[in-house]
């Protein structure tokens, strides 16, 4: 099982909102490096969903329920989605701040590639994550 990490804005999606919906497609993705982590994924790997611009944390994890194919917002072929799922909300979000301020993750994508809106997270990384939010 690989992990990851999805950034939504919360003003058009937002955790809440995948609670309600229970499925949406991870679709919009206009960057190559982030196009080819979802053609990565694998059904049943787990990814932190972040919350963007507004709020600056790790809410929840959701699963990968169906991998890469075409995305469905646009008919250019280099383009993909696949869907997720939600598993749970953390107990407490981990911020941004709150991952700058870990020494163990100062390696971690969200850092050191901060625009990327699909990334890699370690097994490290994810148990460090979860140990913060309890």
């Amino acid at each position: 099982m690989a992990y990851w990490l999805l950034k939504s804005e919360p003003f058009k999606y937002s955790w809440e909102q995948l609670e309600k919906d229970k499925k949406t497609f991870w679709d919009g993705v206009r960057n190559y490096a982030a196009r080819n982590n979802l053609r990565a994924m694998k059904k049943g790997d787990l990814a932190f969903f972040y919350h963007s611009n507004e709020g600056l944390a790790i809410v929840g994890i959701v699963k990968i329920v169906k991998e890469a194919y075409q995305d469905p917002t646009t008919e250019e072929e280099a383009w993909v989605a696949v869907d997720v799922a939600p598993v749970k909300k953390l107990k407490q979000e981990v911020t941004l701040a709150q991952i700058k301020a870990n020494k163990k993750l100062q390696n971690i994508a969200l850092v050191k590639l901060s625009r990327l809106s699909v990334q890699p997270v370690t097994t490290e990384e994810w148990n460090i994550i979860l140990e913060l939010a309890g």
